[in-house]
């Protein structure tokens, strides 16, 4: 009894501070935010707001823009469309990276890792700037100019304009190329911890590469795989500061760069009359929508079936 007391202890007292952000960054604010969604709150004005509860007003509004508001099924559909695919390039393309980089030479995989990590390490106001100028409508964005030197094109292309693939390209690429290196970096961690052993001894059996991804080092980092699918998809749900400088340089198109999270974003701060309410409904609405995704996501991968404790242990 003791012992199992000793280690409850230690376990509390390593879990505490988590334990305490948790609470104070993640659950009191969402607690905040699911009673503002209950209100009429509009321009942060407390005082005359926060207590005029309105009921289920908010989500009326929202079920209402769904079922009307053509601007609104926009905003959902490129949460789905951007979530969905964005996801895969981050996932798949890291994976790809990752297993890529461990079949050759320490020094050039460590500096095609770093390549790739550039991104990452860029201020988002100096990535996105980038991207503005390589994407831009006019002679002076890069895509356009080689493309017309090439005599591809006789006419610079708007190209975040054209909706909704257009739009849809840019933010996907701008945002897939700075999360594939997340997943490069975990699943590279991984990769280095299989014993080397298990490759050459498959080398000796006369596998290939491909051969020895899939049947040796995939399964054995079941674990990585399931953290980076989860840890994106909810990222990628909640995200939007590269979206919201192309949209307000007005590189891609308002209505289909506009994720449901940057939409929450415009809604609690942007410019004009800021209406908290609604945009505090839509918030609960991605909260809850993230929760239902993780747990489907941990069911699909089996996360009960990896969690059981080994025959060998006792």
């Amino acid at each position: 009894m003791n012992v199992k007391r000793e280690k409850l202890t230690t376990l509390s007292f390593f879990l505490s501070p988590m334990a305490v952000m948790v609470v104070l960054f993640y659950l009191v604010p969402l607690i905040m935010t699911v009673y503002i969604s209950f209100t009429r709150m509009r321009n942060w004005n407390v005082s005359k707001y926060l207590t005029e509860f309105v009921g289920f007003y908010n989500y009326h509004r929202l079920l209402y823009m769904f079922q009307h508001d053509p601007t609104f099924k926009a905003v959902l559909l490129t949460t789905v469309v951007f979530v969905g695919i964005t996801l895969i390039i981050n996932v798949f393309g890291g994976l790809a990276l990752a297993l890529a980089t461990f079949f050759i030479e320490d020094k050039p995989a460590s500096a095609f890792r770093l390549l790739w990590l550039l991104p990452r390490m860029s201020p988002i106001a100096v990535y996105s700037l980038v991207w503005y100028y390589f994407f831009h409508g006019s002679e002076i964005g890069t895509l356009n100019s080689i493309l017309m030197k090439l005599g591809v094109i006789s006419q610079p292309i708007p190209w975040g304009q054209i909706v909704p693939w257009g739009a849809w390209s840019i933010i996907i690429f701008v945002n897939g190329l700075v999360g594939v290196s997340f997943g490069m970096i975990v699943f590279t961690s991984a990769l280095n911890q299989i014993p080397k052993e298990l490759v050459i001894a498959a080398r000796v059996d006369g596998a290939s590469s491909w051969q020895i991804s899939r049947r040796i080092l995939i399964p054995m980092i079941r674990w990585h795989l399931l953290y980076v699918l989860t840890w994106q998809f909810l990222s990628l749900l909640t995200t939007y500061p590269h979206l919201f400088l192309l949209v307000q340089w007005d590189l891609v198109n308002g209505d289909y760069g506009t994720t449901l999270a940057l939409y929450v974003f415009n809604t609690a701060f942007g410019m004009g009359e800021q209406d908290q309410g609604l945009a505090a409904a839509a918030a609960v609405l991605l909260s809850v929508i993230g929760i239902i995704g993780g747990f489907v996501t941990l069911k699909v991968l089996k996360f009960e079936r990896m969690m059981k404790r080994p025959r060998g242990d006792f």
